[in-house]
């Protein structure tokens, strides 16, 4: 696929990123405000909320991880405009303020000392306005390089690694030459393999960060004094589909990062890139919350590869579900966005897979919604880091 001349119809924000979907989001700082937030979608139509289970009593790294989360998905460029809503005034202030910094249109309202119906009145008018300016504004074409694609793959089974994987692996590497700014994660997955990955980085710098990251996720595994990683790592999934180590998980996943792209850089949790290339995100390998973060981080368009179908999908950001399992895709077509099964069969190579990823990509990225969000598939996972107060 000749990608040279290859450009996409998105929506660019004031701080010069580039969306591809135009929501209105209702966001709520903490548990407190989900049933205000969810009233106010109800009340004016197209408007996006996203209910979450936290945000009371969170404090040190735990709590600034919430806010920079909720700050970057308001933030992030398939968003138009936002509405926080917190129990307090000055935590729906402080994200609010974070996302007005990109320039986007936020309000923010306070429920004590006005109650529900009074917040959800206001918050209604606001969200209203909003919705009615960005109903006006259109896509502009925009050259590939000004869109980010994450990925993360679930429910990983043999055909992942000799699949999907790769065939996202095949796309990054297309994409990769042309200044397209991607991230991968999934730190506990790369356990086994992680000087292959190491291997990778562009400098010794970014080999060092990248080490730090995962040596820091090794000392939580020994601080809590876990000898290995069964029932989490793999799951009962993965063992049921034929991955019987961490390793073998580690090699299918590193798989997604192609064979010619170099590690550009490193990032925390629902950190923003600074710039083009390869990057990888320390984050947490459950699904909904490693996606929740490529949004909180920016990313426009997710790529998914799976082998048994983890249904996941994210409020913000469109996920694009991959599958080289013909039993899959036969049993659960609805949530298959590319169908790469023909590679398990003998049927096409990686570098036509790659191709039919990247043509849904740009059809996604245009408008099309992916199987997840027409089955209203709108995870929302924020990770924590430890108890609260």
């Amino acid at each position: 696929m000749d990608l040279s001349k290859a450009t996409f119809q998105g929506y660019k924000r004031d701080d010069g990123r580039v969306g591809v979907r135009n929501h209105v989001l209702i966001l709520p700082v903490d548990d407190l405000s989900n049933a205000a937030c969810e009233a106010v979608a109800n009340n004016i139509k197209g408007t996006l909320a996203v209910p979450h289970p936290y945000g009371r009593l969170q404090f040190g790294a735990d709590l600034e991880l919430h806010f920079k989360t909720l700050i970057g998905t308001g933030s992030n460029p398939n968003v138009a405009a936002a509405v926080v809503v917190g129990i307090e005034d000055g935590w729906a202030k402080r994200v609010a303020d974070g996302i007005a910094a990109t320039g986007k249109p936020v309000s923010f309202f306070g429920i004590e000392g006005h109650g529900d119906a009074e917040t959800i009145r206001r918050a209604s008018k606001a969200a209203k306005d909003y919705m009615q300016w960005a109903s006006e504004l259109r896509r502009e074409e925009r050259p590939l390089r000004d869109l980010w694609v994450s990925t993360k793959c679930g429910e990983s089974d043999t055909t992942s690694g000799i699949g999907a994987n790769p065939c996202v692996g095949n796309a990054f590497d297309k994409l990769y030459e042309h200044g397209v700014t991607l991230v991968f994660g999934e730190t506990t997955e790369l356990t086994g393999g992680e000087q292959l990955v190491a291997a990778r980085c562009r400098t010794p710098e970014v080999r060092d960060k990248f080490m730090f990251m995962f040596n820091r996720y090794q000392e939580v595994v020994n601080r809590h004094k876990t000898s290995d990683l069964m029932d989490s790592q793999p799951t009962k999934g993965n063992i049921a589909g034929g991955l019987t180590t961490i390793e073998e998980k580690a090699l299918g996943n590193i798989q997604k990062i192609g064979k010619k792209c170099m590690i550009d850089g490193v990032l925390d949790k629902a950190e923003v890139p600074s710039g083009p290339g390869l990057w990888f995100m320390d984050s947490s390998s459950a699904a909904a919350e490693m996606v929740t973060l490529c949004a909180a981080s920016g990313y426009a368009v997710h790529f998914f590869p799976t082998g048994q179908c983890n249904v996941i999908g994210n409020p913000i950001l469109p996920v694009i579900k991959i599958c080289a399992n013909p039993r899959t895709v036969r049993l659960m077509p609805e949530h298959i966005d590319v169908d790469v099964s023909g590679i398990t069969r003998r049927e096409i190579n990686m570098d036509q897979a790659g191709d039919r990823l990247l043509e849904m990509m740009l059809r996604t990225a245009n408008g099309r919604l992916t199987a997840a969000e027409a089955l209203g598939h709108r995870e929302f996972v924020l990770t924590r880091l430890y108890e609260s107060a």
